[in-house]
């Protein structure tokens, strides 16, 4: 079944060919122009992703992200020609998977939503759950369980989570884990995925602040601990 997006921007000749564009591509796609038209087809259909152009003509898109995240775990990725990186820091805190600056190729959209879908979905196949004590995660449910709750992550952090656990004992870099998690190399400086850290650890350790699960190794990286309670 094609996947079907929403795409929510006001620049319309954009829109129209990023929907041209990815219809050809085989996805099905929904344009919303501003943030509370975008918050109307949320609440009544169900989307497989949302592309999110942070510039709305009558509200922030991190506003539309922040009232997403509080009922859905949809798969989200910004857009954005504010070059502050601040918004792409704050946009990971409110849960967004991915961010795409402008102007952007089309079919570096195509790549990266391909992406993040694949890592919602989860792989083909059966794979069994990692247990860690108190924490269950279950790879082919794309779900982490903490004392049998589910942990509030988004796509692109249980992509995380599982790429640690998979490797619990060794000290992932941060270039490594989004090796894996993302398929692309870790930009210069880039430190979000250290934001993205704190989203998890906040979901899965006791004491986030004493993490005991996701170990910092200073310099190096980061380590999933093998023995937990």
């Amino acid at each position: 079944m094609a996947a079907h997006l929403l795409l929510v921007e006001d620049d319309a000749p954009l829109a129209e060919m990023l929907t041209e564009y990815l219809g050809s591509a085989g996805f099905v796609v929904t344009h919303a122009a501003t943030g509370a038209g975008a918050l109307q087809q949320l609440a009544r259909t169900d989307f497989d992703a949302l592309v999110l152009d942070l510039m709305l003509p009558d509200m922030d898109g991190l506003d539309v992200c922040r009232q997403l995240r509080a009922r859905s775990d949809l798969p989200v990725l910004m857009l954005t020609a504010r070059g502050d990186a601040i918004d792409r820091i704050v946009g990971f805190e409110l849960g967004a998977d991915d961010y795409l600056p402008k102007p952007f190729e089309p079919r570096e959209l195509l790549v990266r939503l391909r992406a993040i879908l694949r890592r919602s979905r989860g792989p083909l196949g059966a794979e069994q759950a990692l247990h860690f004590g108190r924490l269950e995660i279950d790879r082919a449910a794309h779900t982490a369980r903490l004392d049998g709750h589910a942990c509030n992550l988004t796509s692109y952090q249980f992509a995380l989570l599982r790429t640690l656990a998979e490797n619990a004992g060794r000290v992932m870099s941060r270039e490594a884990l989004m090796d894996h998690a993302k398929g692309e190399t870790l930009e210069a400086f880039d430190r979000s995925i250290d934001v993205h850290m704190s989203r998890i650890r906040a979901a899965i350790e006791d004491d986030p602040k004493q993490p005991r699960r996701i170990i910092t190794v200073r310099g190096a990286g980061y380590l999933f601990a093998k023995a937990q309670a």
